[in-house]
């Protein structure tokens, strides 16, 4: 893969994101321009879409554990319910494409997907190792916690605003910086 394309790969799945994020109705967004041509099909989308999700939430897991060192389980449920307002649409997608895949070889990515988050959530809240016979478990009862009170249809804070203000330092900042 060329650097341009590498890129260009990068701006399409941002516009995917952003499209997921807007409708958050848990459909694949094909008809966007370049997707066909760049993922070629579903799956590879829908994969890129979980790397994304994985690699979010892995980042903000990292975060919320060194600003809440003492409650290893609860900075695990706070990272995942903030990485999934901030993805919401792609959450949806995923979990859509989780229950109903489009294609076998679909279902078992995100299958191997989904067991390689409950591993990650079980290993970072402290309750088991990622090799452990019973991470996967594990990580799913922290998964179901943190569903509990996830609300999907939630603005995250950072993207509301107050009447023509942008809200959050990164929306104050381009405000400032477009006018």
């Amino acid at each position: 893969m060329t650097w341009d394309a590498f890129h260009h790969r990068g701006d399409v799945l941002r516009s995917v994101v952003d499209e997921a994020n807007t409708r958050r109705d848990g459909v694949l967004p094909m008809d966007l321009p370049g997707v066909a041509e760049t993922f070629g099909d579903e799956t590879a989308l829908v994969t890129a879409l979980q790397l994304r999700w994985h690699t979010r939430l892995a980042g903000r897991i990292e975060r919320t554990l060194m600003e809440r060192p003492d409650d290893l389980e609860a900075a695990v449920v706070t990272a995942w319910r903030g990485t999934a307002a901030d993805l919401a649409g792609v959450r949806a997608i995923l979990d859509a494409h989780r229950a109903a895949p489009a294609t076998p070889a679909m279902g078992e990515a995100l299958e191997k997907a989904h067991a390689k988050e409950a591993r990650l959530l079980a290993a970072m809240a402290g309750r088991a190792a990622a090799a452990d016979a019973g991470a996967v478990a594990q990580g799913e009862r922290i998964e179901a916690k943190a569903r509990a009170a996830y609300d999907p249809t939630a603005t995250p804070r950072h993207l509301r605003r107050d009447g023509d203000r942008p809200s959050g330092l990164l929306g104050r900042i381009k405000a400032h910086l477009a006018a």
